[in-house]
């Protein structure tokens, strides 16, 4: 998500190893604005103590307050561009965060799943708190702990062992000038090794431009620089090391994280922003709860309905959303193109819970609907993945996913975390309602859980996937076929052929084939089928089965999707390209995946633009 830059060098040098710290992280933090920001800001230590300077907005915003308020020059300094999680996009929320002295400094990636308890504790001890997020709490336990033991990577490793969470952590502290003690856990930070000065990064792209020798830091682990060192211990003390690896890419490649495209780079990105839209959703009985969740329990037990209005893959999500709220809690789901929802009379009332999913919170059909269904008295709950966007701030209440920011137009990674978010969502009504017993929650969070690993499963095995797409890059149509919540998956995956590649292609629910559509196939004519688990409904495993034999004897070419295991579409598939198992509800997350891969690889194959795409937008703001 979000950029972390650290710097140190040689006090009473100049340049790249010198005093100009904040120059050294400022051009860090331009290199990483690709990765999408709400707010930046910069801290620098020197003999006199801790200066920080940060601002909501681009860092434009920061370097006019720089310029009028310039900081002391030091060789030490750290920086960050945040996307908003905990509190808005404001001043006081921008990072980086001090203790209540002013004398310790921290920035922060990732979410500390447990801050509320840790607050609380805080908050009883009599700390006052200038900020909504999670990362001042790691602030003033860090200031605690570095009074108690006069050690920051001491303290550093004892706040880490309180922490709960995905994180990376930057602190400096008064005492220690030319010090910066960092520490991750499910979250990325890089050292960037220099002469006479090192660095620290959420990526390469933050210290490219001084050194390409780089160290990789392992899970769970403390770094601590200076100019000349480097050290490294687990969070339980033990000596450690890191990876070295030398950097051969450029700038640009950099910030794609040595992928060709920034599209290829989200959709490996993918397990991540699953799992960090999962982070912090349970309470310390293993509840789940959505602290966003502003409207109140008994106006959520009281819906009678509910209708999902989106646009594009947004809407397709909703059509998963669908299948899984309806069967976890029994309530009847509409699903509506936000732009025609509001011209059709829709029937809503105070007893009708309307669901606006968005990426960018900025989809002016989107907002319109949303207004229409506030007009008729019904309750609006965002899904979106930009805190303090338009969407969000109109509606009751907003459910944020943590996918960080997608930089290609066409979505993938927030089309994945939009649909962990209705399943949470769903899970959500069905313990508030009563529709679902505690271990029945926690046995589908349980299975999400697993879901990061099985897409990166996925992604490592997709080779064949690309070798196809390659193939094929003069074909001028391809069919996708599915039911049940296989159905939303094929038409997104022609969706992202029509968006990258910008040939026909079509998305069909497979029983609909006998009533037309069977009419274009034709010999060699590319199906895809994304075919359900045998081990769900077995009826409908059959038809689909039926399905791709009915293609295949008109000449079809049949790329079918199916789970490890599933023996009985082999007969009937030219290739079989296989998903982990998983539950029926839960196998859009996955069997989606191939469909993006091919999509992208296919369009590359033919020289275009997967980040930007022709005539398209990634926030379309007009009706």
């Amino acid at each position: 998500m979000c950029g972390i830059v650290g710097y140190v060098g040689r006090p009473g040098t100049t340049g790249a190893a010198g005093e100009d710290g904040a120059a050294v992280v400022l051009e860090g933090l331009r290199r990483l604005e690709y990765r999408g920001y709400d707010s930046a800001g910069i801290a620098v230590v020197t003999g006199a103590g801790v200066d920080v300077r940060k601002r909501a907005g681009k860092l434009a915003n920061l370097v006019e307050l720089l310029d009028a308020d310039p900081l002391p020059a030091a060789a030490t300094a750290i920086g960050h561009t945040r996307w908003a999680t905990h509190g808005g996009p404001t001043d006081a929320n921008a990072h980086p965060h001090v203790d209540g002295t002013g004398r310790v400094a921290v920035i922060h990636n990732g979410i500390v799943e447990n801050f509320a308890v840790l607050r609380a504790e805080l908050v009883e001890a009599g700390v006052e708190f200038t900020s909504e997020t999670d990362t001042e709490v790691v602030a003033h336990l860090l200031g605690a702990e570095q009074e108690r033991t006069g050690d920051l990577t001491e303290a550093m490793r004892a706040v880490c062992a309180r922490l709960e969470g995905a994180f990376t952590l930057l602190a400096v502290h008064a005492d220690t000038p030319g010090v910066i003690v960092g520490a991750r856990r499910n979250s990325p930070l890089v050292v960037g090794l220099g002469e006479g000065a090192n660095y620290l990064g959420s990526d390469v792209a933050a210290f490219i431009a001084h050194t390409r020798e780089a160290l990789e830091l392992g899970q769970d682990q403390v770094v601590t620089i200076t100019p000349e060192r480097v050290d490294v211990v687990g969070f339980d003390g033990t000596p450690a090391q890191g990876r070295r690896f030398h950097v051969d890419w450029d700038a640009s490649a950099a910030e794609k994280g040595g992928f060709p495209s920034f599209m290829a780079k989200e959709i490996h990105d993918q397990p991540q922003a699953i799992a960090d839209t999962l982070l912090g959703r349970t309470d310390t009985t293993g509840r789940l709860q959505l602290d966003e969740m502003k409207i109140s329990e008994a106006e959520l037990r009281s819906v009678d309905k509910i209708v999902v209005v989106a646009c594009g893959t947004a809407a397709y999500a909703g059509q998963v959303a669908k299948y899984a709220i309806e069967h976890w809690c029994r309530i009847p789901v509409e699903v509506e193109l936000a732009h025609e929802f509001r011209y059709r009379d829709p029937v809503v009332s105070e007893r009708t819970l309307v669901v606006a999913i968005s990426q960018s919170g900025e989809t002016m059909d989107t907002i319109m609907a949303v207004r229409h269904a506030r007009e008729q008295g019904a309750k609006v709950l965002a899904i979106c993945n930009t805190n303090g966007s338009t969407i969000p701030r109109e509606s009751d209440a907003a459910l944020y996913t943590h996918a960080g920011p997608e930089i290609a137009v066409a979505s993938t990674k927030a089309f994945l975390a939009q649909i962990t978010a209705c399943y949470l969502l769903g899970l959500y009504l069905a313990q508030l309602r009563g529709n679902k017993f505690a271990d029945e929650v926690a046995e589908v969070l349980e299975q999400l859980h697993e879901v990061p690993g099985q897409v990166r499963q996925v992604l490592d095995g997709l080779e064949q996937v690309r070798e196809i797409a390659r193939s094929m890059a003069d074909t001028r149509s391809v069919l996708f076929l599915g039911r049940h919540v296989g159905y939303p998956v094929a038409m997104e995956g022609a969706l992202k052929l029509k968006e990258l590649a910008y040939i026909h292609a079509e998305g069909f629910a497979a029983g609909e084939l006998k009533h037309g559509p069977i009419a274009l196939v034709e010999p060699g004519q590319p199906v895809f089928v994304v075919v359900p688990s045998p081990r769900g409904r077995d009826s409908l495993h059959a038809k689909v089965v039926s399905n791709i034999q009915e293609v295949r004897a008109r000449g079809a070419r049949t790329l079918v999707i199916a789970e490890q295991g599933d023996t009985d579409v082999e007969p009937y598939a030219d290739v079989v390209i296989r998903v982990p198992r998983t539950s029926t509800l839960l196998s859009p997350l996955l069997a989606v995946v191939p469909l993006q891969v091919f999509a992208c690889e296919l369009a590359t194959a033919k020289g275009l633009d997967v980040d930007q795409p022709r005539n398209l937008a990634k926030s379309v703001t007009v009706e």
